[in-house]
């Protein structure tokens, strides 16, 4: 099972490894720092940042959670499923330039069935040895 992460520190937990331990089915590839884009999850967080609470002013939690709440009851109304603008080969592009921003090397990638002639077998990575660099 592979599992798709961002880098935020939750997964390093030494419960959470100890975990994954006793696991080797489990996977963890870990979005390069910098490609909250990567996740829709980021884009809809974002869209209540823009549309919801940008530059309000809250007195209470409980002010703005009910700020969060109408909009996405408003949101709701005519949503639809957040839709890729971009190929595959753009995103996998911009994610081989953001890693080799980051690691300052050039890397090459296993994505939909591209194979980047590592011997791991284990996928996509944006990092050289196809792991997070928090691990």
């Amino acid at each position: 099972m592979h599992l798709i992460l961002d880098n935020y520190g939750t997964h390093k937990h030494p419960k959470v490894r100890a975990w994954l331990a006793r696991r080797p089915r489990y996977h963890l590839h870990c979005t390069p720092t910098y490609a909250s884009w990567l996740n829709q999850v980021e884009r809809w967080f974002g869209l209540i940042t823009q549309r919801a609470i940008r530059r309000g002013s809250f007195r209470t939690v409980r002010e703005l959670v009910q700020r969060i709440d109408s909009f996405v009851t408003r949101y709701n109304r005519t949503a639809a499923p957040f839709a890729w603008t971009a190929t595959a080969d753009s995103i996998v592009a911009k994610v081989g330039r953001i890693a080799q921003a980051i690691t300052g090397r050039h890397t090459s990638h296993t994505v939909l069935g591209r194979d980047n002639g590592s011997s791991s077998g284990t996928g996509w990575s944006p990092w050289p040895d196809n792991s997070c660099p928090l691990w």
